[in-house]
């Protein structure tokens, strides 16, 4: 594989994360006006909203199977004008049935799309045989942050869905075609890091077969760190409010903060990674992550409780693009297969995040709520030996075989 083809692989992955971004922000952004359009019930919303995770999980699952047969980068050149097409179809809809079927559709499309992402995000990196998985991730924000800014841009003009989506489709879809053509894929190449160490030359068990009792600290730490994701993104704004006693428009800040954090973080977290390794990084973003929790949870006011937010954006930003990553080195011979199964959690600490604040807020404080977040991010610092270049066998005693660390 030439350095040519690497640098356009990469380059061609990172607009996809952006595109996927972008597309993901202009629908949960707009959830209301979704709701406004097709007569959805607060009764029946969060079913539709559960629905999307749930058949996502799905989709990833299937990713799985899929590539098998077909490379990752076969599945990602469809599954993403799939995902486009799909948003589309929540706009342009009237009944029910409609916005049912397109989310049901964009449900298993972000599925497949994610892990077919983060599979060829984990390749290229062995191929390149350093930490540069936390850029694309920053990508994937800095579309997140280009979508949000769209769909206030529409909210504010009073654009119909139909209006506000399909110009961005009518770009981002031959965008994404033509980027396709250059996707790369680095399995079965063995990079060379800094010292001309050979990066994947070992394996989380024989060959590298997937063990999913050697995933699970990967899988717990997923989930947990989109537990926190899904806090900030479901309850900030609220918080802020009723919690703080902000202002309806200052409430609206923490979680445009959370993002530009997030992509700050990720912009350098790979630079991080390279010179104090994945371990020192996931244990610094763990530590900042649940200091801002805690924050947040004993804030007197809005401008500390905003202290509190900005620091969970530089916290969690690294933890997830590491986690891929980290089961990419435990599995060099299976790393697509470990991918797809980790991507799973992704959507379960989506779905379990915001209903367990909002149970625990109404039961007893949404500052006591806070904690619970803090905690689950602690636990990442149990695990952290799974971040480096020998994770443990946990519960079974057993050190791995040493592989060269890619960060």
């Amino acid at each position: 594989m030439t350095d040519a083809g690497l640098r356009h692989g990469r380059a061609s992955l990172g607009l996809s994360f952006a595109v996927q971004g972008v597309a993901f922000a202009l629908l949960v952004t707009r959830i209301p006006a979704i709701q406004d359009q097709y007569g959805i019930s607060d009764g029946l919303l969060p079913v539709f909203l559960a629905a999307v995770p749930i058949l996502a999980g799905a989709g990833s699952v299937a990713t799985e199977k899929v590539v098998a047969r077909v490379r990752p980068s076969v599945v990602l050149r469809w599954a993403q004008p799939l995902v486009l097409l799909a948003l589309l179809g929540v706009g342009a809809g009237r009944e029910l049935w409609h916005v049912a079927v397109a989310l049901g559709v964009f449900g298993l499309a972000v599925g497949a799309l994610d892990a077919s992402m983060n599979m060829l995000g984990v390749s290229l990196q062995r191929a390149y045989g350093r930490s540069i998985m936390t850029g694309f991730h920053a990508a994937f924000s800095l579309g997140g942050i280009a979508g949000a800014s769209l769909a206030w841009a529409g909210a504010r003009w009073e654009l119909s869905l139909l209006a506000s989506y399909l110009p961005v489709v009518a770009v981002l879809l031959p965008a994404a075609l033509v980027g396709s053509r250059w996707y790369t894929e680095g399995k079965g190449v063995a990079g060379k890091g800094a010292a001309g160490t050979e990066v994947g030359a070992g394996s989380g068990s024989a060959g590298g077969a997937l063990s999913f009792k050697l995933l699970l600290p990967l899988c717990l730490i997923m989930t947990f760190a989109y537990i926190g994701d899904s806090t900030v993104s479901n309850w900030s704004a609220k918080y802020l409010q009723d919690v703080l006693g902000s202002s309806e428009q200052l409430a609206t800040v923490p979680y445009n903060v959370y993002m530009v954090t997030t992509l700050l973080g990720r912009a350098v977290g790979d630079l991080g990674v390279r010179r104090f390794g994945a371990v020192a990084v996931v244990r610094g973003g763990s530590l900042l992550a649940a200091g801002g929790f805690a924050v947040v949870a004993v804030a007197p006011g809005a401008w500390v409780g905003m202290l509190g937010f900005t620091m969970l954006g530089f916290g969690l930003c690294v933890i997830v693009p590491q986690t891929f990553a980290a089961a990419g080195r435990m599995f060099p011979g299976d790393s697509d297969a470990a991918v797809a199964r980790l991507n799973i959690f992704n959507y379960v600490g989506f779905l379990v995040g915001s209903p367990l604040v909002g149970a625990l807020g109404d039961a007893w404080s949404y500052r006591g709520a806070m904690l619970i977040p803090m905690v689950l991010v602690l636990a990442t610092l149990v695990y952290a030996r799974a971040f480096g270049p020998e994770p443990a066998r946990y519960g079974g005693g057993h050190e791995r075989p040493r592989t060269a660390d890619v960060g």
